[in-house]
Formats: structure tokens, sequence, C-alpha cells
């Protein structure tokens, strides 16, 4: 890992996994833009109780995010499941302990984009999508969405949004991401990075 390029956070919240496989799906397409490296990182989850109940590091996929992720980032993807159109409480408990960085201005300046994963094809995907670009846009970040002049946004039936990435996982969580909605994922990747990169004043 060359720690000297810049870095693009892929963090998101994944309850059964397919959040977490759009987010490995984007940081590929961001590690195809020469010089540009993704960090992927997680959140856990809220307790529903006083004391916390997730242990210090996850038992599987990526290490929970710091704060220290948000400085050394030049870019960030946001990924969560729908949660009745909104991003889940655990992605937002962690923005919202971001007053601080906001008031630094730490990620002013820096492209953004977003991703989500639900079960039902209408299923509140783009208002998730949007709920995720409000606090981004507070804090200063240069939001980004996908063009149609990805072909995939004319084709799919099933995930895919002009907002960023989606899956559509089904009710029972097992439907598998298509084609089109790899193809838009690393397209978005890409797009953040390249975003980055040319902010960055890189050949």
């Amino acid at each position: 890992m060359n720690t000297t390029n810049p870095i693009i956070l892929v963090l998101y919240y994944s309850r059964h996994g397919k959040t977490r496989r759009l987010a490995e799906l984007i940081a590929q397409g961001i590690e195809s833009v020469p010089g540009m490296e993704a960090r992927l990182r997680t959140v856990p989850a809220v307790s529903t109780v006083a004391e916390a109940t997730e242990p210090d590091i996850p038992s599987a996929g990526a290490p929970y995010v710091e704060l220290a992720d948000l400085a050394e980032c030049a870019g960030l993807a946001l990924g969560s499941p729908t949660r009745f159109g909104n991003m889940a409480a655990a992605l937002k408990y962690f923005l919202d302990g971001t007053s601080a960085q906001w008031l630094s201005g730490t990620l002013s300046g820096k492209p953004a984009a977003v991703f989500t994963s639900t079960g039902s094809l209408h299923g509140g995907q783009e208002a998730t999508l949007l709920s995720m670009m409000i606090p981004l846009l507070h804090h200063g970040m240069m939001v980004m969405g996908l063009p149609y002049t990805q072909p995939e946004l004319m084709t799919t039936e099933s995930g895919g949004s002009p907002y960023g990435a989606t899956h559509w996982a089904g009710v029972d969580n097992k439907r598998p991401i298509t084609e089109d909605e790899k193809r838009l994922a690393i397209a978005l990747g890409r797009r953040l990075a390249e975003a980055s990169r040319t902010l960055q004043g890189m050949a």
C-alpha cells in the first residue's frame, strides 16, 4: 500500500452484506484510476440499550471508521441500506458526531458520492441517497452522481440511479448484484476518484 497516494474513504453500514459488496465494487472503481487508493471503513451498529454491545473490532469486513479517516481522505463514498427512505441509524449516529470536522471544514471542497441497497424495488433508494447527501452538503462537500452517459442507467431492471449506485436485494436479501448494478457501482467509484485526482492537480 502506497500511503502517499490520495485516499478515497468508502464508508458504509451493512446489515446483510449487500451494501458492503457495493462498497467493495466502488473501491474497485476507485483503484482503477492510476494513483488513487480506496480505504474501506464501516460503523458499529447502534445499541438498543444504554451500554455499547459491539466489539472494538468488527468480526468481519472493514475496520470501524475513525474521525482521522475524514481528515486523511481526498474524497468520500457514503453507503447505507435503506431505512424507511432514510439512511440507517448507525451511519447517522456517526455523522452526528462530526461537528468538530464541520466547524473546521475538514471535508469542505472534497468530492463525495452515495450508494444504497434495499429489499424492495421501490423501497426508497433515491430518498435514502438524498438523505445521505444532506449532511455531506452541510460539510461543504461536492456531491456527484452518475450521468446518463452510463448506458446501464437506461437498461437496468434492478438498481441504479443518477443519484448514486443502488442494489435491489429482494425481501429475502437473496437477489445477486446484477451486471448493471456492478458496472454502475464501479463507474461511480471511478468517477469519484477521477474528480478527486483532478482536484488534487494530478496529471
